[in-house]
């Protein structure tokens, strides 16, 4: 099976270009455009790597990390944000973000490199 990656992104096209990136890799993308539907679909199938807004509809990107730290669902999380104050850095430390993009310095040739670095140990994880 290919490996899945989860964007909750609801810029549309910023979630497109990702999702295109991600598919000429070969990987297989859901996309999500509010927190609410992205912690849904991470109960019924956890990603190898969730791409997560932090200002997004009905559940913002603070409330996936702490429910997936309540619901203990594990996997590398990068955020994708246009916020880049202190506040923004302390919630990705708590949180254990693996790494950080603001979408105004953010190239796809980083972002791939950035996935794909997580997507490899996602390989030689234990199940």
């Amino acid at each position: 099976m290919s490996q899945h990656v989860l964007i909750a992104e609801d810029e549309v096209a910023l979630s497109g270009v990702m999702e295109e990136v991600l598919g000429k890799n070969k990987v297989r993308v859901t996309v999500t455009h509010n927190g609410q539907e992205a912690v849904e679909i991470m109960e019924k199938e956890v990603p190898d790597v969730l791409v997560l807004d932090i200002l997004m509809p009905v559940l913002d990107g603070h409330g996936v990390l702490k429910a997936m730290k309540e619901k203990q669902l594990e996997c590398p999380v990068i955020v994708v944000t246009n916020l880049s104050d202190q506040k923004t850095r302390n919630l990705c430390k708590e949180f254990h973000v693996k790494d950080y993009f603001v979408k105004s310095d953010m190239d796809d040739d980083d972002l791939w490199t950035t996935i794909e670095k997580y997507l490899r140990k996602a390989i030689n994880r234990p199940v």
